[in-house]
């Protein structure tokens, strides 16, 4: 279950869990647990009861009416209760017998705004007379520790909500602009093709991989990518006829089966789809489905920033790119840096005895260009060629 929950969450549930485990021990209790306030419902969030998971898990919900904690929080029954019996309320609640209730020990935890989230709470189905005030203040050193989680976890979840918002809006307004950086044939200087790139409109500005971030963070990277790649493929007709269009997606974009009929509605033969080798696809079975179908219809695939992500050489084989894209950390200065040389002729031929193409990225200098023409690349892009920039500003081939 942890599993399926965003990297900060899991830690905040790791550490309230161990928080209601460490105070059950302590106070020899065999069920403690974290609760939320919903309407008129108390939701266990958080549960340590080992072998009890019939009687009380998390997600599991009662209504507030039958539980104690509307009459802690009044002041109708102590925090910390020793003997049920003692309390002719809590004898009167029928749980205090069906569960049953012996001892019990509750703290409500309150959100930063002061208002009340849930109970703490330790419980067990026998009285414990020897519960004290000094086991208050241990419990209420646990309750704080996950009031803290609780706190932090409503913090990030109104950030993203916030996040989500914007991305949102930014969607709803289409609020980014097109640009397009020129490849070159490395051979003769030839135009082969333009990547669209994207540039959002905010002030102040904030790079395109922020954005996207803040997509895959709000859940809304798919929704993002697929309307700026729709907004691309309509610059096509305005490209020189020989020259081919790149569009770039995330892994579990392409996977999701959401691209295929976007790239359907222009010829497929004149597109290229780069997958950011920046992310690793959670589920690798569909990516690979998807490539296949979209790759049958005569588009290209390409893996980008080869040699800076996570995809190993067993991944991109599973693939089958047409293209693999040289990151420009392996090509800045490759003409002086004997490493990184080394590896770049390595990829590419690698990408040859696969019967892939490679593209560099990032060349600024001509002596870049050279030297990755010596070893072999088949296209290049960067700043010396032609920054990105409108469609109507389109490339002339460059002197080899």
């Amino acid at each position: 279950m942890l599993d399926a929950l965003p990297v900060g969450d899991r830690e905040n549930q790791a550490i309230i869990d161990s928080a209601l485990t460490a105070v059950r021990e302590h106070l020899d209790m065999p069920i403690a647990y974290l609760s939320e306030f919903v309407g008129d419902q108390t939701i266990f969030r958080n549960v340590s009861a080992p072998g009890l998971e019939d009687l009380i898990k998390p997600g599991d919900s009662r209504n507030l009416d039958e539980v104690y904690c509307q009459h802690i929080l009044r002041g109708d029954l102590p925090e910390l209760i020793p003997d049920t019996a003692a309390f002719p309320l809590a004898q009167s609640l029928p749980i205090t017998n069906t569960a049953p209730i012996g001892s019990h020990v509750s703290l409500p935890i309150h959100r930063a705004d002061g208002s009340v989230y849930g109970m703490f709470c330790c419980l067990s189905p026998v009285a414990n007379p020897s519960l004290n005030d000094r086991d208050i203040k241990v419990m209420r050193l646990f309750a704080d520790l996950a009031a803290d989680q609780v706190r932090l976890n409503h913090s990030r979840q109104s950030e993203l909500e916030g996040t989500r918002n914007i991305i949102r809006d930014m969607l709803r307004d289409a609020a980014f602009d097109m640009l397009f950086q020129p490849i070159y044939r490395l051979a003769d200087g030839g135009l082969a093709s333009f990547e669209s790139l994207c540039r959002f409109r905010s002030d102040p500005y904030r790079s395109p991989d922020k954005w996207f971030d803040d997509a895959r963070t709000a859940g809304l990277q798919t929704e993002l990518e697929l309307k700026v790649i729709d907004a691309a493929l309509k610059a096509l007709p305005g490209l020189p006829p020989h020259a081919r269009l790149a569009v770039n997606a995330a892994p579990d974009t392409v996977a999701s089966g959401a691209l295929l009929p976007i790239l359907s509605r222009v010829d497929p033969t004149r597109l290229t789809l780069e997958i950011t080798e920046h992310e690793r696809s959670n589920d690798f079975d569909r990516l690979l489905r998807a490539v296949q179908a979209i790759g049958a219809r005569g588009t290209w695939i390409a893996i980008d920033d080869v040699g800076a992500g996570y995809s190993g050489l067993q991944q991109i084989l599973q693939l089958r790119p047409d293209i693999l894209k040289l990151d420009m950390s392996l090509v800045r200065d490759i003409d002086t840096d004997t490493a990184r040389r080394s590896l770049a002729g390595a990829l590419v031929s690698f990408a040859s005895e696969t019967g892939a193409k490679v593209t560099a990225e990032g060349i600024e200098r001509r002596a870049e260009w050279d030297c990755l023409r010596m070893i072999g690349a088949d296209y290049g892009q960067g700043w010396l060629m032609g920054r990105p920039g409108p469609m109507n500003q389109a490339a002339p081939n460059v002197t080899v």
